[in-house]
């Protein structure tokens, strides 16, 4: 495991457009991810790794960094194609997509390692996030990644594990997802949690409907969520909006600390008609320290 980040939205642009690249790298999003997997057909897929390859290194070390790329699946035999294209540009991190569990991590791990030392990057530096929850399999390994090599984020798809389940569709007649779904979300996160690293909310596939992407944000932020992928820049003002901790928010959990800090050794303490205990505290310190605030 590597430190979580704190990025709030993560912005797909296709690999094979340099216009959509550039634009994903100058919209307000904390991670702009240049994809090399779905977005790109079969046969684009050698020319836009040259199109990510020269992008990356057109950039500055500080762009570099909020510039990572979606690469193909570990068992589909063109992750290795996509390494050696794209390492040398130094990439600011990974999204491994249909990940099956620990071990496609450490596999990538051995992989990135090799091409760290022969272009002069340093040792496990570039992050990964992982795409936890696309076969039926892979649900079953969401716990298992703590202390994994490199990774910074879970994240889950639904388009993908429909496939593998053999599902005409995802979604109930009033627009939720059906309960593997669900399952997957909250695989997802309580996997992210018990590995210590950001839990990452799926797409909202309707760009159009930034109605809809807010209050599905609020809702996964109730959850436990941290930040979403988007695949649209309409998107990323109120995806950043929603995971930015408001002023009354960050107020709240100062206050909560400061409460315990007053009363040393204290296991409970009421408070405005409630009792804080000492998750109360953990919440609140995370989100300060999120923040920058401690």
């Amino acid at each position: 495991m590597t430190e979580p980040t704190t990025a709030r939205s993560w912005l797909f642009a296709p690999g094979d457009s340099e216009k959509k690249m550039d634009k994903a790298a100058a919209s307000e999003a904390d991670i702009a991810i240049f994809d090399l997997e779905d977005a790109v057909a079969p046969e684009n897929k050698p020319e836009a790794r040259r199109m990510v390859h020269d992008r990356l290194a057109s950039a500055s070390d500080e762009e570099r960094a909020r510039l990572w790329v979606r690469i193909n699946p570990l068992d589909g035999g063109l992750t290795p194609h996509d390494l050696a294209a794209i390492m040398p540009a130094r990439p600011g991190g990974l999204l491994l997509p249909k990940s099956r569990g620990r071990e496609d991590v450490h596999t990538l791990d051995n992989f990135l390692t090799a091409l760290e030392a022969a272009n002069g990057i340093e040792l496990g530096s570039t992050r990964v996030l992982v795409l936890a929850t696309e076969t039926a399999g892979a649900m079953f390994h969401c716990g298992d990644y703590a202390d994994a090599p490199r990774v910074c984020g879970l994240t889950w798809g639904a388009e993908d594990l429909s496939d593998a389940l053999g599902a005409s569709d995802n979604r109930a007649p009033d627009g939720t997802y059906d309960h593997p779904y669900e399952l997957a979300r909250s695989l997802c996160l309580l996997g992210a949690r018990h590995a210590g690293v950001q839990p990452v909310e799926t797409i909202h596939a309707d760009f159009r409907d930034l109605e809809g992407l807010e209050q599905r944000a609020r809702d996964v932020k109730r959850q436990g969520y941290t930040s979403m992928l988007a695949i649209h820049p309409a998107q990323v003002e109120v995806i950043n909006r929603v995971f930015t901790p408001s002023e009354e928010e960050l107020a709240a959990a100062q206050e909560i600390v400061d409460i315990f800090a007053a009363n040393p050794g204290a296991g409970t303490i009421g408070h405005e008609g409630k009792m804080l205990d000492r998750p109360h505290l953990d919440r609140a310190k995370g989100l300060l320290r999120a923040a920058g605030r401690l």
